[in-house]
């Protein structure tokens, strides 16, 4: 049986140790602060990522790669692994045309090599479809079919809860998505939007709540709700920050799921350009 490889893209937000252990193909989307363009992940890290945030009057931007970038991957791997079929796996297309552009790639191919490549639109950001990746991958390395891969990682999406837990609203009105007047109000009033993604891959707003404990404790409401019935869980929780801050909001999880896996993974800068420092994310699926 032909083997299968997983591509990915940047935003994905996936741990170095993980990308190497299962052999995942990472494409980068590149940030630009003024005139100064870095390689996600690479030429700048997270850490260094949201410093620069801090510190810089304006928003960064963030560019997609493009066709060409996706071409040179696929070609590299066919070169590699003469025969393989390829699963490309992206942020959400109403997130970014980083989707699309792996599509038009596609088209470029030579021979059958379109025919080996199959897009997969993960309608979700971050480590919220990290996940699928990881997953997609290690059923690639027992030798699973695309078509199996990419039907266990549909079923593993409809089954899995996510929510952002926004620590300021600088952020979110910097980039448009709310007004001025409603950042300072918000600010003043110490709210704390809690977001998700829907089922086409569009951020929006779930609850508002004063106090960052108070929210904490709002999102594990939601997940409670959103995974009724079940006892044990996994979980993995991106953030923007020391990742000691999310120790809190573990322990109050572990009250009332049983937590059988957790993995830690640094939101990115793409995500991280419009949610801020200080960010939670938390992706839930039964274990």
């Amino acid at each position: 049986m032909s083997r299968t490889v997983i591509v990915t893209d940047s935003t994905s937000d996936i741990p170095a140790a993980l990308i190497e252990q299962h052999g995942i193909v990472v494409v980068p989307l590149r940030v630009l602060f003024g005139n100064e363009s870095y390689s996600d992940g690479t030429e700048i890290t997270a850490s260094q990522f949201y410093k620069r945030l801090v510190e810089s009057p304006q928003l960064p931007t963030t560019s997609q790669p493009s066709p060409a970038d996706f071409v040179a991957a696929y070609e590299r791997i066919f070169e590699q692994h003469p025969g393989c079929y390829i699963l490309s796996m992206h942020l959400s297309s109403a997130l970014s045309g980083t989707y699309q552009a792996a599509r038009l790639a596609t088209d470029l191919m030579e021979g059958d090599h379109e025919e080996r490549v199959q897009v997969w639109d993960s309608k979700s950001a971050s480590y919220g479809f990290g996940m699928f990746v990881v997953h997609a991958a290690k059923l690639a390395a027992e030798g699973k079919s695309l078509e199996e891969i990419v039907a266990s990682t549909e079923e593993l999406r409809s089954k899995r809860a996510l929510y952002f837990l926004v620590d300021t609203l600088e952020y979110l009105q910097k980039g448009g998505r709310i007004g001025k007047a409603s950042a300072v109000v918000g600010t003043l009033l110490n709210i704390k939007p809690i977001l998700s993604i829907d089922a086409e891959g569009v951020i929006y707003s779930v609850d508002k709540v004063r106090g960052r404990k108070k929210a904490t404790a709002r999102m594990i409401q939601l997940f409670q709700q959103d995974l009724s019935g079940v006892t044990k869980i996994k979980v993995a929780v991106g953030t923007t920050a020391d990742p000691a801050s999310v120790q809190d909001f573990l322990e109050q999880l572990s009250s009332v799921f049983t937590i059988e896996e957790t993995l830690f993974s640094d939101i990115g800068a793409v995500v991280g350009t419009h949610v801020g420092p200080g960010t939670i994310a938390a992706y839930i699926w039964p274990a």
